[in-house]
């Protein structure tokens, strides 16, 4: 719908619609941004796993490094093949990988998740543009309700 048609169908609106537009506009862009900020994190730790991935390449066999087990516990260990790894796949879920396979992995997730990165802002750019056309016109309403007695 073209920006003018759909500010001449909220023009039309009561002022009680339009709050609720304009509301229900508000909370979807907000439910969008915070789905954007997940997929950028996810994306983030991807590449991260990526690179580390590239890194463990390059580790000789039998190579003493320290093993995360949390984002802030790491435990001593011995690197026992840099041929082979697991792959979490999510939900509890390990999958044993070659190296160019669990890269590949990583990699093909990080295009599916900027893709829907760019997908959902896109969706995220027309529903501003209508919460701020609803306030736009909701305001316009309000003064000219208060300016006539």
């Amino acid at each position: 719908m073209a920006a003018a048609a759909r500010v001449s169908e909220m023009e039309k609106m009561s002022l009680d619609q339009l709050k609720s537009l304009k509301e229900q506009s508000d909370l979807e862009v907000n439910l969008l941004q915070d789905s954007l900020n997940k997929i950028r994190t996810a994306a983030t730790r991807l590449e991260i796993a990526s690179t580390a991935l590239q890194d463990l390449s390059l580790r000789p066999q039998g190579k003493k490094m320290l093993v995360p087990l949390t984002a802030s516990l790491y435990v001593p260990g011995t690197l026992d093949s840099s041929d082979r790894v697991l792959v979490d796949v999510g939900t509890g879920y390990f999958i044993e990988k070659t190296m160019a396979e669990g890269k590949d992995y990583c990699d093909r997730k990080i295009n599916l998740l900027k893709s829907n990165y760019d997908e959902l802002v896109e969706v995220a750019s027309k529903k501003k543009n209508v919460a701020d056309e609803a306030g736009v016109v909701l305001q316009a309403k309000l003064r000219q309700a208060a300016s006539t007695p």
